[in-house]
């Protein structure tokens, strides 16, 4: 039988030691070059400073934490390659899940000058430009990135399927090395791969396997322990699920992670029948004190200024001298003046997530029995502040989606109206499920998915949903709303619980309310006096003329670009309305009535063009026998990338203001 070989696109094994190297000493007492742990964090500040003052996120924490452990599995999979004459991965499969962590990984091939990689390299990273993306992207970076990464636990079973198939095709020499984080070992996928894996190799259908778990009790928004509940019992009970557990207790020493890791090796190869569960325990921010005790661990980058950036960096170091091109870097981000675009509006621009949490609060003050269940995210979907406000109503189950969806469940059959919340892409997929068993169940929510579409720019394609509606808007009973400013979060999430009360006091079941939103600062509201109401669209702008009548339907985020280009198409005599459909999985008469009168309909949304609100409303009005066209300006089955700001994206996919604008009037040409 003859298998494609997938592993053929992998670099070649690195033709040189790693720029910043340390000297260590194998079992046999030989030595091996390892990339030195604290240049690599040197680097990954660097590259967060650069992200930073792109305007993106970027992370310290999660890499910072994995730089020893980092080093020595990759200097060992090179050292050992090198000296049997075989490219590195026919020996080792690595797979990353540890969110956040993949720049301290460029970092390190950089060092090597691996798969191209040079140290100039890392200066573009999470910028637009780059293919060294916020997770690794086996789309953009397939010669370095085996399997991309970025949605929490299913690294996991995808290793397991590398492993199943080198024991089907009967390799002994590979060792798969899967690198997880704690957090990442909450999830249900996670899970059910922890115990799949120890039996599937006692049965002999799963190859040599090494699970490297970086345990320091931190995940995002703070202490495991503290916030959900401690894993300490879940990791000691990997030995009776059948792995075979070693503890490394400073995984940020390089001595004692090199003396861990070539003995997890040498036992996969005595028994490969069973796993290898290497726990270690990491410190989360490793490399400034401050870091180091903060609650996070530094998950995010802490620093805003580059003013700050080199005495950060001489702390990571410590005694050891600057190296000439990290000293040379720090200049030019020193030096560095980003562009700042004004805006003529006198309106405030604040997060959508402000008017979220102030209809929560006032919902509780009402006396409602609201109750918020999170999986780690609230204080980016803005629920934080009403956890702050009400913490005996308000539970982190961890970051476990679909646990948080099933428990909101159950909990709404016993008189409560949970509010969910995380990112857009992870509700939508590890929910779905979920959400079709609570409508069965007449168990309505509430859920807030945040970051939609290209909003959350730095992540790269695997944190950004565009498949969002499609994923929920045909489940029974259920309403999803996109919004698009924090007054319209305010109003129909209010409405939403008044109505979920008033339903259950009438003996009916409520519907279940999803509210999607996106990341960055957006206009308090884009007009004045607009009544916000569930399940009516508001008209936003009005067309004005009679000649050459378009309607803009501008879906969530994208609402200030089709604003910006019916300005623009103003000048030259065009007449645009510009309408938000407030929920989309139905069609409102009124809009429907609106795009009638036009020559023309363009949806313009951050979605798929299959599946989107574009659907939903061609459907409408095909029923109808509306005979005004429907264009869709939309992502055409394409993936999203790492940028820093959402408008690069927009402006890549032709979903920004001056393409809108294009459109219209090829449409008329």
């Amino acid at each position: 039988m003859q298998l494609y070989d997938s592993f053929q696109r992998l670099a070649d094994n690195p033709k040189a030691e790693p720029i910043y190297a340390q000297i260590l000493q194998l079992q046999d007492g030989s030595n091996i070059n390892v990339a030195d742990p604290d240049m690599n964090r040197a680097l990954i500040a660097c590259m967060d400073m650069a992200a930073v003052l792109g305007g993106a996120a970027s992370h310290y924490g999660g890499p910072a934490a994995f730089a020893e452990i980092n080093s020595v599995i990759y200097g060992y999979a090179f050292h050992q390659a090198n000296q049997q004459n075989k490219k590195w991965s026919e020996l080792f499969h690595f797979v990353n899940d540890a969110g956040h962590c993949e720049n301290g990984i460029y970092a390190l091939k950089a060092s090597y000058n691996f798969a191209g990689l040079e140290l100039d390299s890392l200066k573009k990273f999470r910028s637009i430009e780059s293919p060294l993306t916020g997770h690794g992207e086996a789309h953009l970076f397939p010669e370095g990135v085996l399997i991309s990464n970025g949605p929490l636990g299913s690294g996991v079973a995808q290793a397991q399927g590398l492993a199943v198939a080198d024991a089907l095709s009967e390799n002994t020499e590979r060792v798969t090395v899967l690198s997880l984080s704690d957090g990442g070992a909450m999830e249900g996928e996670a899970k059910e791969a922890l115990c799949s894996i120890p039996g599937l190799a006692q049965k002999k259908k799963l190859g040599r396997f090494i699970c490297i778990v970086s345990d320091n009790n931190t995940k995002l928004s703070g202490r495991i322990d503290a916030d959900s509940f401690s894993m300490e019992g879940y990791f000691n009970g990997m030995s009776e699920l059948g792995w075979h557990v070693l503890r490394l207790e400073n995984g940020n020493t390089l001595e004692d992670s090199l003396q861990v890791y070539e003995k997890a090796v040498k036992l996969t190869e005595e028994d490969p029948s069973r796993p290898v569960f290497i726990h270690a325990k990491t410190t989360k921010g490793i490399g400034t004190e401050a870091t180091a005790k903060s609650a996070s661990g530094a998950h995010g980058f802490p620093l805003k200024k580059a003013a700050d950036l080199r005495a950060f960096v001489k702390e990571i170091i410590n005694t050891k001298e600057m190296p000439k091109f990290i000293d040379t870097w720090i200049s030019e981000l020193e030096n560095y003046s980003p562009n700042v675009s004004s805006s003529n509006s006198d309106v405030k621009k604040e997060k959508i997530q402000v008017g979220i949490a102030s209809a929560m609060v006032k919902a509780k003050q009402k006396d409602y029995p609201i109750v918020s269940i999170s999986s780690d995210l609230a204080g980016s979907t803005g629920v934080a502040s009403f956890q702050k406000e009400y913490p005996e109503a308000s539970i982190d189950i961890g970051i476990a989606e679909s646990n948080m969806v099933s428990m909101a469940c159950g909990m709404s059959l016993a008189g409560y109206i949970p509010v969910v919340d995380t990112f857009a892409q992870f509700g939508t997929t590890k929910g779905a499920l979920p959400f079709i068993m609570s409508a069965l169940s007449k168990a309505p929510m509430i859920a807030v998915f945040s970051h939609i579409g290209f909003q959350d720019a730095a992540d790269g394609a695997s944190h950004q949903s565009l498949t969002y509606l499609s994923m929920l808007n045909a489940i029974p009973n259920l309403e999803t709303y996109c919004l698009s400013s924090s007054s319209e979060a305010e109003s129909l999430m209010s409405s939403a619980f008044d109505q979920f009360v008033e339903d259950r006091k009438n003996g009916k079941t409520p519907k279940s309310y999803v509210f999607f939103l996106g990341r960055e600062n957006f206009p308090q509201y884009y007009k004045e006096g607009v009544q916000y109401q569930l399940g009516k669209s508001q008209t936003l702008l009005k067309a004005s003329g009679s000649d050459k009548r378009v309607c803009i339907v501008a879906v969530g985020s994208l609402v200030p670009q089709a604003l910006a280009a019916a300005e623009q198409l103003k000048e030259k005599d065009y007449s645009i309305s510009v309408i938000s459909p407030g929920i989309t999985n139905a069609v409102c008469d009124e809009l429907a009535e609106q795009i009638k009168d036009c020559d023309a309909a363009f949806v313009v949304e951050e979605h798929q063009e299959m599946g989107g609100f574009h659907s939903v409303l061609s459907q409408k009005m095909v029923k109808e026998h509306f005979n005004t066209p429907i264009k869709s300006l939309s992502v055409k089955a394409k993936f999203g990338q790492s940028a820093y700001t959402a408008l690069e994206l927009y402006k890549q996919h032709g979903l920004d203001a001056d393409s809108i604008a294009q459109k219209i009037e090829e449409f008329y040409q």
